[in-house]
C-alpha cells in the first residue's frame, strides 16, 4: 500500500465532528471550494455520500470526478481516507 500523507493521518486519528471538507486527504483548497459550491462543505457531508454509495470505490470515485474534478491520485487518497476512518470508527 502507498505511503499516506500527514493530512491523512491527522484525519483518520479522531472523530470527524465539523471538519471542514478541506481537510480530507486529496481535497485541497480547488476541490474543497467546488464541493461547497455544490452543498459539500463538511468532511461528513462527503462522508454521508461515501456511505450512500455503500463504500464503494469506483461509484465513489466516479462521484467525485464528476462532482468536483478530482484526478486518479485524489480520488484514491480522498476515498483512502474515508475507508480508514470508518475502519476505525464505525
Amino acid at each position: 500500500m502507498s505511503s499516506t500523507s500527514q493530512k491523512h493521518k491527522d484525519f483518520v486519528a479522531e472523530p470527524m465532528g465539523e471538519k471542514s471538507v478541506m481537510t480530507l486527504a486529496g481535497i485541497g483548497e480547488v476541490l474543497g471550494k467546488r464541493l461547497e459550491e455544490k452543498g459539500f462543505d463538511k468532511a461528513y457531508v462527503v462522508l454521508g455520500q461515501f456511505l450512500v454509495l455503500k463504500k464503494d470505490e469506483e461509484l465513489f470515485r466516479d462521484w467525485l470526478k464528476d462532482t468536483c474534478g478530482a484526478n486518479v491520485k485524489q480520488q484514491g487518497d480522498c476515498y483512502g481516507c474515508l475507508k480508514e476512518w470508518c475502519d476505525a470508527f464505525l
